[in-house]
């Protein structure tokens, strides 16, 4: 498969998932906008990491995207960049946990508005450009929560049920021009930001690393293992293959069974 001068807008792509598909992409040969926070320095480091390794383009965008009009600048500068705008994976997200009634009203706001309504906004602008080239993928990246909940994580789970309905929507909308939409639903996935978590649950618990691992984390998916972001990146992939062109408006579960309970 051969992603050759296609353009794909990966957010939150700085680390993590987002990184693993941007990386899963420029593999094929697609040009990247990197988009996510983190270290100016390092985020450079990532961008030309790219171009590099897999002699492609690369450009980032610091927006925003809680900010509506910040996400009508990045779909723009893939645009400019690229001359197009032909793969767009909404992976941003935050978390906050939290009873419902004790939620702070602020943590609901920007849980709902990074989670789901940036998804909205990206896809509106993108839209246009899919559309005049007759092709298009667009990835929401879920969560094993899009199907079931867990409790104190309302905004998250509430967030992550209204992409699929957002992916299944637009699916229907753009079934005849050659565009897919599709979700992938990751269950617990190894990444720094799950690592960084583990200290604090071992001190609030008094639990050891590896019952925390093996208790908390892990408790859920009958494997027993973390998704890899590698693993992530590779339904990506393949979703914007020719071999996925009938499949749209699905909801891909990858959690190692958690919602097969």
């Amino acid at each position: 498969m051969s992603l050759n001068g296609k353009a794909a807008v990966v957010t939150g792509s700085t680390s993590g998932i987002g990184l693993a598909i941007a990386r899963g992409f420029a593999k094929e040969g697609a040009n990247i906008v990197l988009n996510g926070f983190g270290k100016p320095d390092e985020i450079e480091r990532t961008r030309t990491g790219l171009e590099s390794e897999f002699g492609v383009k690369a450009v980032y965008s610091p927006a925003d995207l809680t900010k509506p009009d910040e996400i009508g600048g990045l779909i723009a500068l893939s645009a400019d960049s690229f001359g197009s705008v032909d793969i767009l994976v909404n992976n941003a997200g935050v978390q906050y946990v939290a009873p419902i009634e004790e939620f702070p009203i602020e943590k609901w706001d920007q849980i709902i508005a990074l989670n789901l309504c940036s998804a909205f906004h990206t896809l509106r602008a993108a839209i246009p450009h899919m559309k005049a080239k007759g092709w298009g993928r667009v990835i929401n990246t879920a969560s094993a929560h899009s199907m079931v909940a867990s409790p104190y994580k309302s905004a998250y789970v509430a967030a992550k049920h209204g992409v699929v309905g957002l992916t299944k929507t637009a699916a229907l909308e753009l079934a005849t021009h050659g565009i897919t939409v599709n979700c992938i639903s990751p269950g617990y996935v190894w990444t720094p930001l799950v690592e960084s978590q583990i200290p604090d649950t071992i001190k609030a618990r008094g639990l050891t690393k590896e019952q925390v691992i093996e208790d908390v984390l892990l408790k859920a998916q009958p494997t027993k293992e973390f998704v890899t972001v590698d693993q992530v990146a590779a339904l990506a992939v393949f979703l914007c293959s020719d071999g996925a062109s009938q499949i749209t408006g699905a909801n891909l579960a990858m959690d190692g069974g958690w919602t097969a309970q």
